[in-house]
């Protein structure tokens, strides 16, 4: 297998990761905060903290690197269209995520600190989810847009 479809089914496989851990992330988190119990919402806040962790971070650094180096391979200017949005995007995603990092922790320790006290989840708890939310959608569906572009490659303008 050349380098250039090594790099393809390693950039292939962390888009896989990256999305699919969020999507998880996502469904997990939005049912477990409309549960009603704390002690759900401690044990799905801390995994999703670590997949974060485990899986999009390394994915986030991932991505870049293997698609720039595609990109250079075959001689693609990265002022191409289809790339060039695909990047934007990927920083818009990028500009979500971080903050949603930052809350996550957050909701993590507060959740955690609820349920080891047998207490309710204070009103910041659920300020910060509804942030967290407000910020997956538009990270989503640039994630989404990406892989329309990267596989398709319209060419947008000329």
């Amino acid at each position: 297998m050349s380098l250039y479809l090594t790099l393809k089914w390693i950039h292939i496989i962390s888009s896989m990761l990256l999305v699919g851990t969020g999507l998880g992330s996502a469904f997990y988190m939005f049912f477990t905060n409309r549960s009603g119990s704390v002690q759900a919402q401690a044990v799905v806040t801390r995994l999703v903290v670590r997949a974060d962790w485990w899986f999009t971070t390394p994915t986030v650094f991932i991505q870049p690197a293997t698609g720039l180096a595609m990109a250079a391979m075959v001689g693609l200017p990265l002022t191409t269209p289809w790339l060039a949005l695909s990047l934007g995007l990927y920083v818009l995603a990028g500009i979500c995520w971080l903050p949603v990092v930052w809350l996550q922790l957050h909701m993590r320790d507060m959740a955690a600190e609820a349920a080891a006290e047998g207490s309710a989840l204070p009103p910041r708890y659920w300020r910060y989810a509804r942030r967290w939310e407000a910020l997956g959608y538009p990270a989503f569906v640039a994630m989404v847009v990406v892989f329309y572009l990267m596989v398709n490659k319209p060419g947008l303008w000329a």
